[in-house]
């Protein structure tokens, strides 16, 4: 059975408690409120409803545990944040802040076949240098 696309706010909640689990070991609810900079209530109703996916497993005044099917998913989500920040950054030459940023908003709605050719298309542009060298004197 197919995963459903879960929306970019909850993609945003997975990839802070994949983050904070390998950062912190643990994952409290007020640790991703504080990295999200949303309300302990927003955090709850989020793992709620992460927990029903069984991405987490989470229950009141305990710490979310991140499921390997949750582990997955935010892998893949980061898997594209990455692959937007290194083309923004490196190859069309924008700030790191703006890379950032961007590659944020944008991961949440490419399509797995996008994001497997964009990854392809890095590959091949970081084995010839030159092209990139050649774009960046242009623009």
């Amino acid at each position: 059975m197919a995963q459903k696309k879960l929306s970019s706010s909850l993609e945003d909640y997975i990839e802070a408690i994949y983050n904070l689990a390998n950062e912190e070991g643990k994952v409290r609810s007020i640790d991703i409120a504080r990295k999200l900079n949303v309300s302990r209530a927003s955090v709850s109703e989020a793992v709620q409803k992460l927990a029903k996916d069984e991405l987490v497993d989470y229950s009141k005044y305990n710490d979310v545990t991140i499921t390997e099917k949750g582990k997955k998913a935010a892998q893949e989500i980061l898997s594209r944040h990455k692959i937007f920040t290194e083309f923004f950054a490196q190859i069309l030459g924008v700030s790191p802040q703006e890379a950032e940023e961007n590659a944020c908003r944008i991961e949440h709605v490419i399509s797995p076949e996008i994001h497997n050719k964009l990854k392809a298309y890095i590959n091949f542009l970081n084995q010839n240098p030159e092209i990139i060298s050649q774009f960046k004197s242009k623009h």
